[in-house]
């Protein structure tokens, strides 16, 4: 999998490659930042280069910081072969933060589809208990679990937890944060040892509690 990231500096886009890695060390990560001589602005031939670059056939998400960049972007990705261009995908979401949360999907092995998604998921928390609260106005399924596994809730089991949390039609909420959101649940910081308050509304609700309860007693898998 390939994320490209397209923004007017250089410095933005290859800062935001540069700490994105630091979390996907294997994954390519591609910036196309810039003009041609290095300036601010877009630069059509190095993001068609990017694109290239980041195309190991598994498919590419892109992230852009501002109008121009998309529309450029968008010039790109038609000059493409149909299969080519079938296997980009242009994320509606913040760079860095989208940025991040696409490499974290992408490094724990997600689809093309599921790497996107997991950038959109990508947003401030204004106010970490406003999910929970909205959560309580319906009849809420709850229960509460230790961390177990040496990695608590980062990058890898972060991503397995919204993965699953995803598959529900269930609202879900971890420690009061919205459970489909990888940068929210990254946001909590959690380490092994720490309580995980698990709580859910919906018509699956209860599947979606006990699904997650028993990913997290069973350490994600980690041995």
């Amino acid at each position: 999998m390939g994320i490209v990231v397209v923004s007017h500096s250089p410095a933005i886009a290859e800062g935001t490659v540069e700490l994105a890695r630091q979390m996907a060390p294997t994954t390519t990560l591609v910036a196309a930042g810039g003009t041609d001589e290095g300036g601010l602005g877009t630069s059509f031939d190095k993001i068609s280069a990017a694109l290239s670059a980041a195309d190991t056939g598994q498919g590419v998400v892109v992230l852009c910081d501002l109008g121009s960049a998309i529309l450029t972007t968008e010039t790109a990705v038609d000059f493409l072969d149909d299969d080519e261009a079938a296997r980009v995908v242009l994320a509606d979401a913040p760079v860095v933060e989208g940025t991040v949360a696409a490499a974290v999907s992408a490094e724990t092995g997600g689809t093309l589809q599921e790497v996107a998604a997991a950038a959109r998921t990508a947003s401030g928390v204004a106010d970490p208990h406003r999910d929970e609260r909205e959560l309580r106005g319906g009849d809420a399924v709850e229960r509460s679990v230790v961390l177990v596994n040496e990695s608590g809730l980062h990058a890898r089991p972060a991503a397995d937890l919204v993965t699953h949390a995803s598959r529900f039609q269930a609202d879900v909420t971890v420690n009061g944060v919205d459970a489909k959101s990888l940068l929210r649940i990254m946001g909590l910081g959690l380490g092994k040892g720490s309580t995980v308050a698990i709580m859910a509304t919906g018509p699956d609700a209860a599947q979606a509690v006990d699904d997650l309860v028993a990913l997290v007693e069973g350490g994600f898998g980690e041995g």
